[in-house]
């Protein structure tokens, strides 16, 4: 049964290698981790930029044509126009 754990598996390299070798193993582990989490950090980081920049586009679309609307009709301003 000894011969099937995970201690038994790793050998060592002869005085002392096998840690420096697990020591970078684990430092590459890191860096990876870490490279992948700076990525998605800065995707949802940019997501939520562009995702806000349309919104605020399409709310400065609605906000124009809402505004379009409001405006009084030109035979209104024909009927105000007219007396003066």
């Amino acid at each position: 049964l000894g011969c099937c754990t995970p201690a038994s598996v790793v050998t060592d390299g002869g005085g002392g290698g096998g840690a420096a070798a697990e020591e970078r193993s684990l430092f590459v582990v890191r860096v990876v981790q870490i490279a992948v989490m700076c990525v998605l950090a800065l995707t949802v980081v940019f997501g939520i930029f562009f995702l806000g920049c349309n919104l605020l586009i399409k709310s400065e679309g609605m906000i124009n044509f809402l505004a379009k609307d409001r405006r009084p009709s030109k035979e209104v301003e024909a009927v105000v126009v007219g007396p003066y």
